[in-house]
């Protein structure tokens, strides 16, 4: 047998596939990192070169703050401002309780459906699931009217409220792993009196820690890009999460045109948490996400 009839030709063909979809995907994240490693002068004259030329972290000084305004305008900025410090915390108190509330919600209502038997446990769940096929805009108008009524505009509250409760995705992913666990386990507890409560704290949380580590990671992930929420309810400076904060940022032109170098380098700086999560967490995802599909 020759060595080109021992090729796998299907498996050269899937490498390759899912090199060009790495390519597409890092592309965009190189060409961020590159424009906020260049000095500003240089962004349209180089805009087609693949390496930074002359690269400088001046760009991350200046949107951290660490420059005056006049150091800022003589390394080439266009002199606008974001409070990046500010929006930072904004953003991780933003997600931090979105995720611990979903996260716990989404967990005690799975473990219901996946175990305990009352009416309409089935139609129940399967509304959650259909939940699933409603697009988040069409909630967003009853949102936003509920939430200016109760006076939450401009506040944490305002812009936690409509994510803290569970999420029919999350409620069908951590179902899947509850009804895997083994039932010898929580029958004995019952035998020697323990309650729903009791085995679902003692016993199938403890039991779950890696599916719930997931779906918080997705949670975390998905609530640290929310842009459009946060926009219409939390317009106010003290309350603008980092999303909102860059895309203040984008807006002014005190000098006729975006600061693209300063707005690279705040992006650049604002996807370090949720590479973070991926890297560290990315293996328990995939494991996760594989074991809940085949269920």
């Amino acid at each position: 047998m020759s060595v080109f009839e021992r090729l796998n030709w299907f498996r050269i063909i899937c490498w390759l596939i899912l090199a060009v979809i790495l390519i597409v995907t890092v592309t965009p994240l190189w060409v961020m990192l590159k424009t906020a490693l260049m000095p500003s002068s240089e962004v349209f004259h180089h805009s087609t070169a693949w390496w930074p030329t002359n690269p400088t972290l001046i760009n991350f000084e200046r949107v951290l703050g660490l420059l005056s305004t006049e150091e800022s305008l003589k390394a080439g900025g266009s002199g606008a401002k974001v409070n990046f410090s500010l929006a930072m915390l904004n953003s991780v108190i933003f997600t931090g309780i979105i995720v611990v509330m979903q996260t716990m919600s989404a967990a005690a209502a799975a473990y219901a459906f996946a175990r305990l038997r009352f009416p309409g446990n089935t139609l129940i769940f399967g509304l959650f699931v259909a939940s699933m096929m409603i697009p988040g805009v069409v909630t967003f108008i009853p949102n936003f009217i509920l939430i200016r009524d109760l006076g939450w505009l401009n506040t944490t509250m305002g812009m936690v409220a409509p994510f803290c409760l569970m999420q029919g995705f999350s409620v069908f992913f951590l179902r899947q792993f509850f009804l895997a666990l083994p039932k010898e386990l929580e029958e004995a507890a019952y035998i020697e009196g323990a309650s729903h409560f009791y085995i679902f704290y003692r016993i199938a949380i403890p039991l779950s820690i890696t599916p719930l580590i997931t779906i918080a990671t997705l949670i975390g992930i998905n609530m640290w890009n929310e842009f459009l929420w946060p926009y219409l309810v939390a317009k106010d400076e003290s309350h603008q999460v980092l999303t909102v904060a860059l895309q203040g940022f984008k807006s002014q032109t005190p000098q006729g045109q975006p600061d693209w170098t300063g707005l690279m380098a705040a992006t650049a700086i604002s996807v370090l948490p949720t590479i973070g999560l991926l890297v560290v967490f990315g293996r328990n995802v995939v494991e996760s996400i594989q074991f809940s599909g085949s269920k």
